[in-house]
């Protein structure tokens, strides 16, 4: 609702409105948000029961992060959930079941999944549907499932139980674009956002992209939507992925502006199309390399997005200040400096000491090199590689950081 919902009164009036009419569930309160707009936290299927004047138009969207309302900071979901449980289980409520109850779940829309080891205790068992019922009314939720461990195949299939629902799709909102997948057979990964707001902080109108792991499209969507690309080739293996790129291509309104591949993108026949060319896979991305030199626009180059996972010994030592060499293969490399390394983490000591790793910068280095030597190989030509850009995404263990190199690659012409 826009502009003058920001009179105090306006907004007042409207509050009221939901109240009376019954049409939110009072865990939520009206949020501001910049343009002069107010969001509406209706319920929806009190939807069609909604009326506002004609003068006043609107648009549906989805509220990902909803402000909770004052009378649901004085009962959070948590403690609403043990305040039912105790009432379901009367007398055989024991103290050690408090230890079994979840303290953290995650949200898909409407659909909660549960960590591992939450409800795990003999007494709930005996509760049955009741008790996945009871959750997802305390959560607010309607299908609920329970998060197992990822299955260790290259798919990283995750192993989700349905324990309330008919099915695990579900359509999640991050940064602005409608994802929808099944998660008990897809992945959704809500961190990485730091990389995904660089990758689409420079326009990229009228470029042709690979992303040679789109999965159910992190980056494929943020680059058409955000970033403007003219087109999108998503390789991806998994037909489960697949099915839930195509749906979220769809939803988002550019499938016309992406061609998906099905199948191993080592085997990817696709050549010379791409200014762009994203390799979001770790540990290690290196497999798709050559598949990466090929698609490259072999006349003009362009840059790759070079994901892995980078291990840092301990030391003791004193941190020295690292610069990269420019390029590599250019005369100016065994003179320049280079440009300053300005890697990102999320976290602010981290920040500091990732900026001084001689092991990151090795890494990079030893990668643009090989690299050069594979795009001369594929092309028959000399080709030059330019370090623009080194960023440590996140840690997944002590010492080891996933890293993303950006890296420029250019033919040498004649």
């Amino acid at each position: 609702v826009p502009a003058l919902a920001t009179e105090r009164r306006f907004v007042q009036r409207l509050r009221e409105c939901l109240e009376q009419e019954r049409l939110s569930d009072g865990r939520y309160q009206l949020q501001l948000v910049p343009g002069g707009r107010v969001d509406l936290p209706v319920l929806e299927e009190k939807l069609s029961q909604l009326c506002l004047p004609p003068e006043m138009p609107c648009e549906l969207v989805r509220i990902q992060d909803p402000v909770p309302s004052r009378a649901a900071h004085r009962h959070p979901p948590a403690q609403k959930l043990r305040d039912e449980l105790r009432r379901l289980l009367g007398a055989s409520w024991l103290e050690e079941l408090e230890r079994d109850v979840l303290h953290a779940w995650q949200r898909h829309g409407d659909l909660v999944v549960l960590s591992e080891d939450s409800f795990k205790a003999a007494p709930w068992q005996r509760l049955g549907s009741a008790l996945w019922e009871t959750v997802a009314s305390a959560l607010g939720a309607r299908p609920v499932a329970r998060r197992g461990r990822v299955m260790p195949d290259r798919m990283r299939t995750p192993s989700v139980t349905l324990l309330l629902g008919q099915h695990g799709w579900v359509e999640h909102v991050d940064n602005g674009i409608r994802y929808t997948f099944d998660v008990t057979k897809c992945m959704f990964s809500p961190v990485n956002i730091t990389e995904k707001l660089y990758v689409v902080s420079v326009p990229r109108s009228g470029e042709v992209l690979v992303d040679l792991y789109a999965s159910i499209g992190y980056f494929t969507l943020p680059f058409l939507v955000h970033a403007g690309a003219a087109f999108v080739h998503a390789c991806e293996w998994n037909s489960h992925a697949v099915e839930a790129l195509h749906r979220t291509l769809v939803l988002n309104g550019v499938r016309d502006c992406c061609h998906i591949h099905s199948g191993d993108s080592r085997q990817l026949q696709l050549r010379d199309v791409a200014d762009r060319v994203n390799l979001g896979l770790i540990p290690s991305s290196e497999e798709g390399w050559p598949a990466a030199c090929h698609v490259l626009k072999k006349d003009t180059g362009g840059v790759l997005h070079i994901h892995h996972n980078v291990e840092t010994p301990p030391t003791l030592a004193p941190p020295q200040t690292m610069v990269l060499l420019a390029e590599w293969g250019s005369p100016e490399a065994a003179s320049s400096a280079g440009e300053p390394w300005h890697p990102t983490e999320d976290g602010g000591e981290e920040t500091l000491r990732a900026r001084l790793r001689p092991e990151w910068q090795r890494w990079a280095e030893a990668t643009a090199k090989l690299i050069q030597g594979l795009l001369a190989e594929l092309h028959g030509r000399p080709w030059r590689t330019c370090i623009l850009h080194i960023k440590a995404v996140k840690s997944y263990a002590p010492h080891v950081h996933h890293l993303v190199l950006d890296l420029e690659c250019r033919p040498v012409l004649p």
